[in-house]
């Protein structure tokens, strides 16, 4: 008897577990997919700056 019970328990919060993964892997997903709006948004401003780009890798002597 103590051994049924003792297995719900564990199914139980196995389900648990699962389940909030599940949402941390969501949350993050949406932390992602706003970030990427908001780089899409702000990437037609910064196209068009007057900044000059340094080349990335030091001229050769």
């Amino acid at each position: 008897m103590y051994e049924y019970e003792f297995q719900q328990l564990r199914a139980a919060d196995l389900i648990r577990r699962a389940d909030h993964e599940r949402q941390v892997r969501e949350a993050a997903r949406a932390r992602r997919a706003a970030r990427r709006e908001a780089a899409e948004g702000s990437a037609e401003h910064e196209s068009h700056s007057r900044r000059i780009r340094r080349p990335r890798s030091a001229r050769t002597a």
